[in-house]
C-alpha cells in the first residue's frame, strides 16, 4: 500500500493541542505532534472495538505483550520478556513514577541539557534536585562532556540519570560507544539509568539506534527504558506506553509507584492501537521515514539558501529541527514571539529545554510538503522583517 503523506488534513475543531490553541491564521509547527493520519490498520482496529459499544474495565491481553516483544525484536534486534513489560498511560507519568520509586526528597537526578522539558518537571514535582550535564555544542554537532558527566555522578545524593535516546531536541542518536561509556560510568557510581526512547523508531537512514539496555547484561540490569507508539504513529491522545525493566527489584519498586499514582491502565482504544501498530505498522513507518527524511533535507537546504542567519543542526532522528539563531543576537523567547507576530508561524523557543537552549528554536517538520513549504516561507519572511529593524542588526 502506498500511503499519502502529502494530503493536508484539517485538524481544527478536533480539540487538538497543536491547532486549537493556536490563533486563526497562524501555522503551528511547535509541539511534537505529526499532521499525518495513523495507519489504516490502527484506525480500523479502533473502529471495530468502538462498534462493539461496551467499554468497561479492560484487561491487558496477551496480544499486547506479544506485539511489544515482536516490535523490539523485528525493528531493533532486541529480545525482551513479557515479565519485563509494565504497561502505563504515558512516558511522562512513567518518568515521574520512576523518579518517585528511587529518589527521596532532596535527592538529585542528572539530565543532559538542552533536553525535553518534562524531565525537569518530573524531577521537581517529586521534590528532587535537577543536575545538568550540558551537552557540548561545537561545529554544528552535539557531543557528551564525559569529564563533567562523571564528576556529577560522584555525588552520593545523585540517584538517577535520565537519558534521552534518540535525543529531543538536538536530534542525536547516541552511538553504541557513547551509550556504553555513559552506562559503565553510571554502574561505577551506583546511579540507575532511566532511558526515554520514545523516538527510537524515527531514525534516519544515515544513523543507527541502539537500545541502551541491549548492550550488556550488566547494563540491562541497571537500566529502565520508557517507550510508546505515540511519536511513531501519532497516537499521543490514546495514552498508552510501556516501561521495560529486566531487573526484578527495580520492577517491583516501579510497579508499586505506578499503582500509587494510578498510572497503570492504558485505555481500551490505546490497547488496540498498540497491538495494530506493532503488528502491522512496518510498511507505513518505512514510508513515513522516507517522507520525513525528504522534509528534513529540503528544510535544511532551504534555510541554508534563503535564511543563512539560521543554522540547522542536522537531526539523526526525530521530526524536529533544532536551529541555532545566535547570529540574530535575540533571545529565543523574544525571537519566537516576533516570528509569530510577523510571520504568523508558531514554533518552540529553545529556552524551554534548558538554559543551554537559549540561542535556539525548534520546528516540527512532520507535516505534508505543502505545509512545510508554507512554514519555511513564513519563517523566511519573518526573519527578513526582523533584520530590517535596526535594533536587530547583527
Amino acid at each position: 500500500m502506498r500511503y499519502n503523506f502529502d494530503k493536508v488534513i484539517d485538524r481544527n475543531n478536533t480539540n487538538s493541542s497543536k491547532w486549537d490553541t493556536t490563533e486563526e491564521g497562524v501555522l503551528p509547527m511547535w509541539v511534537a505532534d505529526m499532521d499525518f493520519k495513523a495507519p489504516t490498520e490502527i484506525i480500523d482496529s479502533i473502529l471495530i472495538r468502538g462498534i462493539h459499544g461496551v467499554f468497561g474495565y479492560t484487561m491487558i491481553p496477551e496480544k499486547f505483550y506479544d506485539a511489544e516483544i515482536f516490535w523490539w525484536e523485528k525493528r531493533h534486534n532486541f529480545s525482551i520478556k513479557k515479565e519485563w513489560i509494565l504497561p502505563t498511560v504515558g512516558v511522562i507519568p512513567s518518568l515521574s513514577a520512576t523518579v518517585q520509586a528511587f529518589c527521596q526528597e532532596g535527592d538529585k537526578v542528572l539530565i543532559q541539557s538542552p533536553v525535553y522539558n518534562y524531565f525537569n518537571t518530573s524531577i521537581i514535582n517529586n521534590k528532587c534536585e535537577v543536575v545538568t550535564n550540558d551537552l557540548i555544542y561545537k561545529n554544528n554537532k552535539y557531543t557528551i562532556d564525559f569529564i563533567d558527566f562523571e564528576e556529577k555522578l560522584k555525588d552520593e545524593k545523585l540517584k538517577l540519570f535520565i537519558l534521552c535516546n534518540p535525543h529531543n531536541p538536538v536530534g542525536r542518536v547516541w552511538t553504541k560507544d557513547e551509550l556504553t561509556k555513559m552506562a559503565e560510568l553510571c554502574i561505577k557510581h551506583n546511579v540507575i539509568i532511566l532511558s526515554d526512547e520514545i523516538h527510537r523508531d524515527l531514525v534516519y537512514s544515515d544513523s543507527k539506534y541502539t537500545p541502551i539496555a541491549s548492550i550488556s547484561e550488566e547494563i540491562l540490569q541497571n537500566s529502565i527504558t520508557c517507550t510508546a507508539p505515540s511519536k511513531t504513529f501519532n497516537l499521543a491522545g490514546l495514552k498508552t506506553s510501556n516501561i521495560i525493566v529486566a531487573n526484578e527489584e527495580f520492577r517491583k519498586k516501579i510497579d508499586r509507584s505506578l499503582n500509587i499514582n494510578e498510572s497503570i491502565e492504558p485505555n481500551v482504544f490505546g490497547i488496540e492501537a498498540l497491538i495494530s501498530a506493532y503488528t502491522y505498522g512496518d510498511e507505513w513507518l518505512d514510508q513515513l521515514l522516507i517522507y520525513l527524511e525528504k522534509n528534513r533535507d529540503l528544510a535544511i537546504d532551504y534555510i541554508k539558501k534563503y535564511i543563512p542567519e539560521l543554522v540547522v543542526i542536522k537531526p539523526e532522528a526525530t521530526y524536529l529541527l533544532w536551529i541555532d539563531c545566535s547570529k540574530l543576537n535575540i533571545q529565543s523567547e523574544q525571537l519566537v514571539k516576533k516570528i509569530k507576530e510577523l510571520g504568523k508561524l508558531r514554533i518552540a523557543s529553545g529556552i524551554t529545554y534548558g538554559k543551554s537552549g537559549e540561542n535556539f528554536i525548534r520546528i516540527n517538520i512532520a507535516c505534508p510538503l505543502k505545509t512545510l513549504e508554507d512554514g519555511l516561507n513564513r519563517l523566511q519572511n519573518s526573519i527578513n522583517q526582523i533584520k530590517k529593524e535596526e535594533k536587530y542588526l547583527f
